[in-house]
């Protein structure tokens, strides 16, 4: 086929995305409701790759769900592995980029939960501090889960189908230019000012360069383990936990999300040094690469 499947995968993912958000852009802004037109969104990637295998069936059903990352790879170990790795790892993460805002003081941390308390109103049955701890062990335990399931929406089409379709590239370049054009997709929320506020339509810039190197990152997990599972519940353990600094912040002085947390500027270096660290100590050329179906 050709760059013909690549080209159809990209119209219906971020063609997709487009549709599915107009309902937003002829409302005027991020309305109410607009979370579920993003939860809908998600799964224009997926709906991506069945368009592609639409067009092209020869490959035999088993062998196109193991090339697009459907099973647990072949080294299931090593996938459970990382499957641990991602759901625990995530949150930790999180915690380190907050812990370093909180340290180059970009980030006040209120251990009172001021701004917790502001957001419950003093409408919750129970202390705050209850609240925040439910709140924290469910991003932990639960959440990461219930997550998943959207998550795999997006991540089959990123990193199941699009991350070893770009490896004829070579292996940076199929992990830096998927993690571009998972940025972009977002531009039909981002644009609004989805994630940054404050931003305005400059949200999409700095969301896409998040987007780069986290998807180094879940583009790793993908290709090391030879299974979509790892990112997909990586994706779902950091929608539980991108939040943290609304959870522990301060309602004097309000987190600056631009710059603080994991999706903040400051964010971006622990991200960095665990994508190098990991990248450079279990390179890719070692780990099984599948070639994603066409």
């Amino acid at each position: 086929m050709g760059r013909r499947d690549l080209w159809v995968f990209l119209l219906v993912a971020l063609g997709g995305a487009w549709l599915v958000a107009l309902p937003l852009w002829l409302a005027g802004g991020l309305v109410g409701g607009y979370m579920w037109v993003a939860g809908v969104m998600m799964f224009t990637p997926a709906l991506g790759v069945l368009a592609v295998r639409l067009l092209d069936r020869r490959m035999p059903a088993r062998e196109w769900a193991r090339e697009t990352g459907l099973t647990f790879g072949p080294r299931k170990g090593r996938t459970v592995v990382l499957l641990l790795a991602a759901w625990f790892g995530t949150p930790l993460v999180s915690a380190v980029a907050v812990a370093l805002s909180a340290a180059v003081g970009v980030l006040a941390v209120d251990f009172d939960f001021s701004l917790m308390r502001e957001t419950l109103g003093g409408a919750a049955p129970i202390g705050v501090g209850s609240v925040v701890l439910i709140q924290l062990v469910a991003m932990v335990l639960l959440a990461p889960l219930i997550n998943s399931v959207l998550a795999f929406g997006e991540e089959w089409g990123w990193r199941g189908w699009l991350v070893p379709r770009l490896m004829e590239f070579g292996v940076w370049r199929a992990l830096l230019l998927s993690g571009l054009i998972w940025g972009v997709w977002h531009a039909p929320l981002t644009l609004l000012g989805y994630n940054y506020p404050q931003l305005g339509p400059w949200s999409a810039l700095l969301f896409t360069g998040f987007c780069v190197i986290y998807g180094v990152l879940m583009g790793w997990l993908r290709l090391y383990s030879g299974s979509v599972w790892p990112a997909v519940l990586c994706h779902g353990s950091f929608n539980a936990s991108a939040g943290l600094p609304m959870i522990l912040g301060s309602a004097a002085e309000p987190p600056n999300v631009v710059v603080a947390g994991i999706t903040g500027l400051v964010g971006w270096v622990p991200m960095a040094a665990l994508a190098l660290f990991v990248t450079r100590r279990w390179p890719l050329d070692r780990a099984p690469q599948p070639v994603a179906a066409a």
